[in-house]
Parts: structure tokens; C-alpha cells; sequence
């Protein structure tokens, strides 16, 4: 047994809705007629009001787009050349400001506190483009990533030191100035075993003041002497020189915990930096260091005895001025 059809709509002659006195379309369906209401006066004028202003911004603007480019419009604006243009404006009016700080030798740029802030806000803006996807927003960094807002470096917080790092990266290949630190991989290498590594993990934990002292780690204090000492130092606190970090803190890179621990020691870690000198001009990536030394870790440059460190140039105290009006 076959399913009933629905009867198609018959067509019937136009006529007036007694109740509505509009006029009908001239179909029904079940019953149903619909009505031909004319649409309202103020929407058709607005209607044709946006066809005849479509119409006159494709003739006057870039709008139908053609096999590789587009309709340039009879006023010959281009988004393009209005960001260029704007750009180029910018630019004259930071000119001043940062050959200034292109002048200023970095270890003095902390002194002269109208650059420093026109660094550092420079610096912020880069960051935001550079550095986010790794350091994170806030530059709190994350699991492997180095948080930037204390006061724990591996290759020095002053801002000379941290210039030197983002002009020449981490572990960059054929840099030959790349800040670069080699661990060996204790477990991979098979040059402890799994129970010494165990043993040291303990050992690390307890100058670092997460865990009690135990047999594990008096064990593994011995074997830290003689594998680990040579570049962390006798107390765990580190070597700047050779990037080996201060393991008696609780700030970790790649985590305190047990696990993250043993895996750092059985396979090592490499992390990698680019070198910001070769991707971005000098002004910017001393912005950079401005900015990364003024986040709250940021530590005042040691000058040794004897030692006098370079001068400004005259240039710099005159776009110094132009920057303090």
C-alpha cells in the first residue's frame, strides 16, 4: 500500500484578502493562500539607496578582483599604499628616539631614564610580536619555556648580558657567539644507572628544599660531586658562565618534580632560542633587552675596578631631548 501524495498547489486567480484587503499571490496549498503584501516604503528606499552607493564605491574604490590583483578604482586609493604611508609618518616620528638609543652604548642606557622608557616601551611592542608565542603574554613563559619576571638567568640578568643573549640566541647553528650549554644525557649515554640517577634526582630535591634528607640522597650527593659539581659548583648554585643553572632555588625550567627531574638527567635538554640580531635591526632588539630587564629580574650591570664604560655619543643627548619635550 502506497503513502497518499500530497496535492500539488493549484493555481488559482489573484485575489482580495477580505480581512487584510491584500491581494493574494494566485496559489494555495492545503488551504492555504498567501498574501502579496508590498514590502514597506522606507526599505525599499533603502534598498535602493545600498545598490547605488555598491555601485559607486566599485567605480571608485579596488573592489571586483581580477586574476592577480583587483579594479584600482577611479580615486586610486589602495590600502596598501595608506599603510605604507602611515607607516612611513611613524617612523619619521620615532626617528629621532631611536637613533638615540642606536647611539647609546648598552650598558649606559639604564642611566639615562627618558631612553630606558622609550625603550622599554619600544621593547614591550616587540615583544608582543616576537616573543608571546613562546615567553607567553605576561612573559611568565611555561614548561620549557623561561619566565622572564624573576630573578634566576642562566647567562646573566643585566641588560648587557641579556642583549648578548637575544642578539645571539640559544644553541643557534652557525652563530658561533650562540649562548650554548651542553648536559650530558646521564641515562641515554649510560653513564649512570637508572638507581644513581634516581639517587641524584634525590640529592637535587634536597638542595633544592622540596624533599628531606634521606639515604637516596646522600647517595646521590656523592655522585653529584663527581658528575655534576664540575658545572652547577659544589653548592648547586650554578655556573652563568657555562649556562648551567642554580639548582639549590625552586625555580625550574623544565619542572621540580621527580619525574620532570629524571627526565632531564637520563636524556638532557636543548632548548633553542633564535638569534633576534640576525631577524630583527639593532634598535629593536636593544628595545627587547630594555624591556626583558625592566620586568622585575632585571639586575644592575657590575663593572669591575678599573674598568669605564664607553661613552655616549653627542647625537644621543640631542634626540634624548627631543624625546623629553
Amino acid at each position: 500500500m502506497t503513502e497518499p501524495r500530497s496535492n500539488p498547489p493549484l493555481p488559482l486567480r489573484p485575489r482580495i484578502d477580505e480581512p487584510t484587503g491584500t491581494p493574494t499571490v494566485g496559489h494555495e496549498w492545503d488551504g492555504i493562500e498567501e498574501l502579496d503584501t508590498p514590502m514597506p516604503r522606507w526599505w525599499l528606499w533603502t534598498f535602493y539607496a545600498c545598490c547605488v552607493f555598491a555601485l559607486g564605491y566599485a567605480i571608485l574604490y579596488p573592489a571586483i578582483p581580477l586574476l592577480n590583483s583587483a579594479t584600482p578604482g577611479l580615486l586610486g586609493w589602495s590600502s596598501h599604499q595608506d599603510l605604507a604611508e602611515a607607516t612611513a609618518r611613524e617612523g619619521v616620528r620615532q626617528a629621532p628616539g631611536r637613533l638615540a638609543i642606536a647611539r647609546m652604548p648598552i650598558e649606559r642606557l639604564p642611566q639615562d631614564a627618558v631612553l630606558m622608557r622609550a625603550a622599554v616601551e619600544g621593547g614591550r611592542s616587540a615583544f608582543k610580536v616576537h616573543c608571546v608565542q613562546c615567553h607567553g603574554s605576561g612573559a611568565a613563559g611555561s614548561k620549557g619555556y623561561a619566565n622572564l619576571n624573576d630573578d634566576d638567568w642562566l647567562w646573566g640578568g643585566d641588560i648587557a648580558a641579556i642583549h648578548t643573549t637575544l642578539v645571539n640566541g640559544i644553541r643557534q647553528p652557525g652563530n658561533d657567539e650562540t649562548r650554548i650549554s651542553q648536559m650530558p644525557a646521564f641515562g641515554r649515554d649510560a653513564i649512570l644507572t637508572p638507581k644513581e640517577i634516581d639517587d641524584v634526582v634525590s640529592h637535587v630535591r634536597r638542595i633544592a628544599g622540596t624533599q628531606k634528607l634521606d639515604a637516596a640522597s646522600v647517595r646521590g650527593a656523592t655522585l653529584y660531586a663527581a658528575n655534576c659539581a664540575v658545572c652547577h659548583g659544589d653548592g648547586g648554585k650554578g655556573r652563568r658562565e657555562l649556562g648551567a643553572p642554580n639548582l639549590t632555588d625552586s625555580i625550574t625550567l623544565y619542572g621540580g618534580d621527580r619525574d620532570s627531574l629524571t627526565h632531564t638527567i637520563v636524556n638532557a635538554r636543548n632548548g633553542v632560542m633564535p638569534a633576534w640580531g640576525e631577524r630583527l635591526d639593532k634598535v629593536t632588539v636593544t628595545m627587547l633587552a630594555a624591556y626583558v630587564h625592566s620586568l622585575g629580574g632585571g639586575e644592575v650591570l657590575a663593572t669591575p675596578e678599573g674598568v669605564i664604560l664607553p661613552v655616549a655619543a653627542p647625537e644621543v643627548t640631542a634626540g634624548a631631548a627631543i624625546l623629553r619635550k
